[in-house]
């Protein structure tokens, strides 16, 4: 017999979730969140969500109002949906297939609401239980959208549309895997394609979309059928809806990627459409759609020279779309002297930390992202919220979808970066086509056509640098004295475009030119730090962190005034600017470095960074931004930070220890929040910043004082789940290698097991495939800090080490300082433990020796050739087939004294040494030399170690 609800558990039930929602009454909504919570253990909770979510009428014997009993159903799927997220393999296979066979029905609901919460439970089953744990899902979706007995009604049509789109969306690699000889794909792809000249709008949109989901992975399915697709996009063109015609522009955009050569051929009359698209500024989605285009096809490395003819027509469109429209300049205008208001809680942005990252080598060449402030990030594409459900809110959302046209991408932010590439793709006549219009505007009465004029200047900055200097000397302090315009938002836009010329002011080459024009515009930017209007001043601070990049060294003779500037807004900023305060200190400090560490600049600086030290709670989001410039300043004032280590250390230790506790207490309790991880990684970075800045004595100290003790705390995070978190912990643990060893040392039983772990590169996900590397770089580099000073210790890691070492070497898919970084650490190990890798030296001196040569001359360079050369030492015939690469690097090898230490003191000698063991080794020394190795290096092996 099928399964009842007990009446009385459904009136408990149903008035719980009714209550879960609501706002009014906060007690009710707190012990309904309680009750619900302790439902979740019910072996039947699943069934009595599923039977009230699916049941359009209110059931027998309960009375609630249409609205209230909405209420309790669109809790109930959301709960629905949660328990199947963390619980799935918990559920009994009777309670799924319930759930299977009645959430289908909700698709057909007359609520639009309803229906998108069924897709969303149904998204969530094929997630956790894959496409063959329901394989009479998608045939079933299929029929009802395309109305296979022709009497699906068009609600039922297009919810099962919206389904399977989220379906799609959420599984992409899984439709296209191979299920006993068939792909899923191969199927939906066609029907897809079918369904978007269905009679409903949103059907054809969504079915447009959904193909839109596929293209970037360019399964097999999709370009079989790309002739069919594009036919049907120019049927689509002059869809009635502009919802559709938006797709179609996407589709546009999205195949430049994957096929341009299926582009090209249309490319006149794409050029047509997306400008009349774009002049759709009743539909400002539509426009930017449209803008896209431009911005795809002017980053294609060939189909860029394409747009050449076409210059003329495409800019002057795009300098239309950067003028605010009316609706902007109705959000944004009357934001006037607000400097002194608090901010709004939703004003300050989540911000997240950027993990100090990779360890790079001395050359550079590092793998992660810096993300340094994008100059005010004036075209920044914001990313798209793609864990989120239709009908679910972020956390930091008001509900304002339009906010602050500032905040989000639009048709102005993506003309002006299409505007940029263009610039850096034709250069000079880009230029020749805005003049005319910048003379025009530049000057104009009404402040919104001055303010885009101004912007069209900064976007082609980059692009146009070389055609746009010698009109410099006129613009440049036109554009300062805008930075005093009566429209706020025109000092917004000018702060940023004098940030992007400021490369031109600080390449100028005497003292009389910078003072005509580098100090003024220094000058009005940091003045601008303290405009009356907070978006000003946070322009302008962005503006002067970009400038401090550009400028580097050069800035030292102005650090005074500058930081007293920085004092100021410590004092004046409220909570949002503060954000980008602390770029512009840590910007300053990165680049003017050890200048940094005069006695009245640390004494200007540092109060007031102490100030917010203490005012932050160790709760608080300002505590990343905080955290990381207090490792840049530690670093440019090295032991001169010694008077605040103490304090700062064992702050980080107190916030390391408690976010780990919260994460176990989350781990066993799921009603628990998981608490943010980028508490970790600045903590973590910080403490790397201290251990490296303060004298030896000192950090063995503030290491050996800690409680919770540091190592302890760090196993744990060496085998923290997020990737972000692991790659600071191995910097940390390299750091303390070199600076603290005695104090590691005791540890190193614990955490070199973990550290081989990490190194297995099957451990790296697909799809975190960028900072997965970053972690096992980070962990190759401290594997070499470590095998230095642990020396013969090393001798039971040395077998699973050199495993792991060579696997990495040997993968052409690993970045290039991975490789270098696992070389490194492999030439060290060789320093102490020569004797076991001897026997199996044929097996890496190939790869060993391809990858080293890449790297730049430095101490690491030095130390892990001195390693293999006394690994060869023991074994010299296993360098058969590699002696012509050994000879070749030892030409060529810099001896640099600045890397000269009392280990690396002896490399000459003991590459002489190698070489004249050859030497007596092979017969005909002369023959070897000039049959196997290039003139010029044969030249050197005899000048330099007389051969």
């Amino acid at each position: 017999m099928a399964w009842q609800p007990e009446q009385e558990a459904l009136r408990q039930l149903s008035g719980c979730l009714k209550d879960s929602l609501s706002g009014h009454n906060k007690n009710a909504q707190k012990q309904a969140e309680i009750m619900l919570a302790q439902a979740k253990s019910s072996p039947d909770i699943n069934n009595y969500l599923t039977y009230l979510f699916s049941s359009s009428h209110v059931p027998q014997g309960l009375t609630y109002s249409p609205e209230e009993y909405h209420a309790v159903r669109s809790a109930a799927a959301i709960m629905l949906k949660n328990n199947i997220k963390t619980g799935y393999k918990t559920i009994p296979a009777e309670s799924l297939a319930l759930v299977r066979s009645s959430v289908p029905l909700a698709l057909q609901d007359k609520n639009s609401a309803i229906r998108s919460y069924a897709g969303n439970v149904i998204t969530e089953i094929v997630s956790r239980g894959g496409i063959l744990g329901w394989p009479q899902l998608l045939p079933e979706l299929l029929g009802l959208i395309g109305n296979d007995t022709g009497n699906i009604t068009p609600e039922a049509q297009e919810g099962a549309m919206a389904a399977l789109s989220k379906v799609c969306e959420d599984n992409r690699k899984m439709l296209d895997k191979d299920y006993q000889g068939q792909r899923p794909l191969t199927f939906i792809i066609p029907k897809l394609i079918e369904f978007t000249v269905s009679d409903k709008p949103k059907v054809r949109s969504l079915a447009l979309g959904t193909i839109n989901v596929f293209i970037p992975q360019k399964p097999q399915a999709l370009l079989v059928s790309l002739d069919d697709l594009l036919n049907r996009l120019f049927q689509l063109a002059n869809d009635p809806s502009a919802d559709v015609r938006r797709q179609v522009c996407r589709a546009f955009v999205q195949i430049v990627e994957i096929r341009p050569d299926k582009i090209l051929p249309h490319i006149a009359g794409l050029v047509d459409y997306m400008i009349a698209q774009q002049r759709k500024i009743e539909d400002e989605d539509l426009a930017c759609d449209a803008a896209e285009f431009w911005l795809t096809v002017g980053e294609h490395n060939e189909l860029w020279k394409s747009l050449a003819p076409y210059l003329d027509k495409i800019i002057p469109v795009l300098l239309e779309s950067m003028v605010y429209s009316e609706e902007d300049i109705a959000m944004l205008e009357g934001g006037g002297n607000d400097a002194d208001e608090e901010d709004r809680a939703e004003d300050i942005k989540p911000k997240f930390a950027k993990s100090k990252g990779a360890r790079v080598l001395a050359n550079g060449d590092g793998i992660d992202e810096t993300g340094q402030v994008q100059n005010g990030g004036s075209y920044e594409k914001l990313g798209d919220d793609e864990d989120l459900d239709e009908g679910e809110i972020e956390e930091y959302d008001d509900g304002d979808d339009d906010g602050n046209p500032e905040d989000r991408w639009n048709l102005r932010k993506c003309s002006a970066a299409a505007l940029d590439v263009f610039a850096t793709d034709f250069r000079g006549p880009v230029f020749d086509t805005i003049l005319p219009y910048l003379m025009t505007n530049l000057r104009h009465e009404e402040w919104p056509y001055r303010e885009a004029a101004v912007l069209a200047l900064g976007a082609v900055a980059e692009g146009c640098l070389d055609v746009v200097t010698p009109h410099l000397p006129d613009l440049v302090p036109y554009l300062i004295s805008l930075l005093n315009d009566p429209e706020p938002l025109v000092r917004q836009i000018t702060c940023w475009t004098l940030g992007r010329y400021s490369a031109w002011g600080a390449s100028l080459n005497t003292p009389e030119l910078r003072q005509q024009f580098f100090e003024p515009m220094m000058e009005g930017i940091l003045t601008k730090m303290l405009d009356h209007n907070k978006r000003v001043q946070e322009a302008g601070a962005s503006a002067f962190a970009h400038l401090e990049e550009k400028a580097g060294a050069n800035l030292t003779p102005y650090c005074e005034p500058i930081i007293r500037q920085f004092v100021r807004c410590f004092e004046k900023y409220k909570d949002r600017n503060m954000f980008i305060l602390y770029d512009c200190v840590q910007t300053l400090a990165e680049h003017v470095g050890h200048g940094l560490a005069q006695p009245q600049l640390i004494e200007l600086l540092m109060p007031a960074l102490i100030h917010r030290w203490n005012k932050v709670t160790d709760q608080s989001r300002e505590l990343f931004p905080l955290l990381e410039c207090l490792s840049y300043v530690a670093t440019a004032l090295s032991d001169s930070f010694a008077p605040f280590a103490m304090p700062v250390f064992t702050r980080c230790i107190k916030i390391i220890h408690q976010n780990l506790e919260e994460y176990l207490a989350a781990v066993n309790n799921p009603i628990l929040d998981t608490p943010d991880k980028d508490f970790l990684v600045t903590s973590l970075d910080l403490l790397s910043a201290i251990v490296q800045a303060v004298d030896e004595k000192q950090s063995a100290a503030l290491v050996s004082g800690s409680q919770p003790r540091l190592f302890e705390l760090l196993t744990f995070c060496m085998e923290d789940p997020e990737n972000d978190v692991r790659q600071s912990s191995y910097a940390l643990l390299g750091d303390c290698a070199k600076y603290v060893f005695p104090q590691l040392q005791p540890f190193l039983p614990t955490l070199l097991p973990l550290l081989i772990r990490q190194l297995d590169l099957d451990s790296i996900l697909d799809e975190q495939i960028e900072t997965g590397f970053s972690v096992v770089n980070n962990a190759c580099w401290s594997a070499g800090e470590v095998s230095i000073q642990y020396g013969k210790d090393m001798a039971p890691y040395v077998p699973k080490l050199l495993q792991r070492y060579l696997e990495i070497l040997g993968n052409p898919e690993v970045p290039k300082s991975v490789l270098e970084n696992a070389a490194i650490a492999l030439g060290r190990l060789g320093l102490e433990n020569s004797t076991i890798m001897a026997p199996v030296l044929s097996s890496f001196s190939e790869p060993f020796l391809k990858s080293i040569n890449s790297v730049d001359y430095t101490l690491e360079k030095a130390t892990a050739m001195k390693g293999f050369c006394l690994v060869i030492l023991r074994n010299p015939q296993a360098m058969e087939k590699d002696l012509a690469r050994l000879f070749t690097v030892i030409a060529r090898y810099k001896m640099v004294d600045h890397f000269k230490t009392p280990l690396t003191d002896d490399l000459q000698q003991i590459f002489q040494h190698t070489l004249e063991l050859y030497k007596s080794l092979i017969p005909d020394m002369n023959a070897f030399l000039t049959t196997s190795i290039a003139p010029a290096d044969v030249t050197a092996l005899r000048t330099i170690y007389h051969l």
